[in-house]
């Protein structure tokens, strides 16, 4: 329930979901040997021919099994992707579209020009396939020669498996809150103060981005002073969709002669992790040609190697306990009437935001009700001398309604761990319950979304058929949230009965549970490399309230029951 707008989680036809499922259980059924890693996903991929520019080669490696690429109705035609670097590949992935191929080939390049053949096919039968290959290559193709159907060659997932001689021994991130410096910096209401330093300061809500003032021209450059001669293996770019399509990756003792280590024109932008080999004290991004109309914008610069004079970075959170441990709860087992019990929960009031027409009380219309629950009342009650958005059952600007929020912030918060409420949600047009979670840095002046949201469960009351479970930071928030959509066995209605909605959170990614079983889970890699940066490895509190009205719920009518009740049973974290 974000402070500022509501998302409009974006879902596919309920068809295509259910290719896609079968797809990929089929897909994760075939794993890669344990050996084995990943090298193709997110890098740059490359078509003899795309359908349109709906269906380019990046959707083939992007790791979102949604997106794929498809060629010209022709043959032959190919797909090959740059892993950055020459690799062992061990094993193909391919996740065929209804338009596959019967002949085709994998193979092999160290320079993008002269292949070899690891692996020939000529009765492929499409849908999902494993190939075990050996071979060694920079540069990873499949080359179409007979196609199945009328159409092209089509791609939901291209994926290559195998090892690099990665980063050597000893190596560490070097760029950690070193000196940075760039071609332009921008600093509006835009993007405030996004100076070089952001990129390096392992705050992935914090960027760099190029100044405005002159318009976004190209070329742009931001580089990083490492404190003395390193020997580089690695470098992470975390972009902001303000992205590279041509850049180089350079490396210089003096900040005036550069040398380059890695180029490309082909950049996907999101997250790249390049191996690559150099020495200097310092290293650049520079930017010759934009994926968009705006200029270069980083998240994250992040350089690895051995050498230089770094900083020593901050230690990443600990991971929950395996099976995790209760740390936190309330049963509310207290007498009717009673409030929230003050060493666990505070107050939020005033008006609320999303063009909500309910003002929140000083938990007026929060108390326990005797029985294990705590309920929270929103009520018809007009506060006079606030101003809301016009009620459309009394004409009236007057806020009209009253309710209840209450959070733990300042009381209780947690980094990674399992957080569930059992609730039963109120139903009827303008309502709209929720229990989510604020990155605790709100409360000491960071801003939304800066400071990352998680919604756990958010239910409409106009649609009580279909939870929703949202993610929100800088890179996608409000109607552009990063979330899904679910219902109950059957249809059911969730206002029906009581409900236990779980979270299970750490530091590779969120598993949301209805009642144990999940449904919506969000990988941060894949998060990473398709939508922006993961924001949620710091603490967070909870949050529990009953809103009316609002963008994303719409308003009540003149049948909207009032007063109306959220029912909470517990609330427990563990970790």
């Amino acid at each position: 329930m974000p402070y500022l707008a509501r998302p409009r989680v974006r879902y596919r036809a309920a068809a295509a979901l259910a290719a896609l499922s079968i797809l990929i259980g089929i897909l994760v059924a075939l794993p890669a040997r344990a050996a084995d890693v990943l090298l193709s996903q997110g890098k740059t991929a490359t078509a003899s021919s795309s359908e349109n520019v709906v269906f380019g080669a990046a959707s083939a490696v992007d790791g979102d099994p949604g997106t794929r690429w498809s060629s010209a109705f022709g043959d032959p035609q190919w797909i090959q992707v740059d892993l950055g670097t020459s690799s062992a590949v061990n094993q193909v992935q391919l996740s065929w579209e209804a338009a596959y191929a019967t002949a085709f080939q994998i193979q092999t390049s160290t320079d993008g020009n002269t292949w070899t053949t690891i692996n020939s096919t000529t009765n492929g039968a499409g849908g999902n396939q494993t190939l075990n290959v050996s071979g060694t290559g920079r540069y990873v193709r499949l080359v179409g020669t007979q196609r199945a159907t009328q159409w092209g060659y089509s791609l939901w997932e291209f994926k290559v498996f195998g090892s690099t001689s990665g980063p050597g021994p000893g190596s560490g991130l070097l760029s950690y809150n070193k000196p940075g410096f760039a071609s332009t910096q921008q600093s509006d209401g835009n993007c405030f103060e996004c100076t070089p330093a952001r990129a390096f300061d392992l705050d992935p809500a914090s960027r760099w981005a190029t100044a405005t003032d002159s318009g976004w021209v190209d070329p742009g450059w931001i580089y990083v002073d490492l404190g003395a001669t390193a020997q580089i293996d690695k470098v992470v770019l975390q972009w902001d969709p303000a992205s590279a399509k041509s850049y180089q990756l350079q490396v210089s003792n003096d900040a005036n002669n550069w040398s380059t280590i890695y180029s490309t024109t082909t950049g996907p932008g999101f997250k790249q992790t390049l191996t690559v080999s150099g020495t200097g004290r310092y290293v650049r991004m520079y930017g010759t040609e934009r994926n968009s109309p705006y200029g270069y914008s980083l998240w994250e610069f992040q350089v690895y190697g051995t050498g230089g004079a770094p900083n020593t970075p901050p230690t990443p959170p600990a991971d929950p306990a395996n099976p995790p441990q209760l740390i936190w709860q309330d049963n509310f087992d207290t007498p009717a009437g009673a409030k929230p019990d003050a060493t666990k929960w505070r107050a939020d009031p005033g008006i609320g935001q999303n063009n909500e027409l309910q003002v929140y009380t000083n938990n007026d219309n929060v108390q326990t009700d005797g029985q294990g629950h705590l309920v929270i009342e929103a009520r018809r009650q007009e506060t006079p001398g606030t101003a809301c958005p016009i009620d459309p059952v009394s004409g009236k600007g007057v806020c009209q309604y009253t309710s209840g929020r209450i959070n733990t912030g300042t009381k209780f918060d947690t980094t990674y761990g399992k957080v569930e409420a059992r609730i039963k949600v109120p139903k009827d047009n303008g309502l709209w319950p929720a229990f989510w979670m604020m990155g605790s840095d709100f409360l000491t002046g960071r801003p939304w979304p800066y400071n990352g949201e998680i919604d756990i469960m958010e239910i409409l009351g106009r649609e009580t058929t279909k939870g929703y479970s949202t993610l929100h930071a800088p890179a996608y928030n409000g109607a552009g949230g990063y979330g899904g959509t679910y219902g109950l066995p059957g249809g059911a209605d969730f206002a029906n009965d009581f409900h236990t909605w779980t979270m299970l959170w750490n530091s590779t990614g969120i598993t949301y549970q209805v009642d144990g079983t999940t449904v919506f889970t969000v990988d941060k890699a894949q998060l990473e490399a398709t939508r922006g940066p993961w924001i949620y490895d710091h603490p967070f509190y909870l949050i529990l309230n009953l809103a009316v009205g609002g963008d994303f719920p719409g308003p009540p009518n003149a049948a909207t029951p009032f007063p109306s009740r959220m029912l909470v049973d517990y609330v427990r974290v563990y970790h």
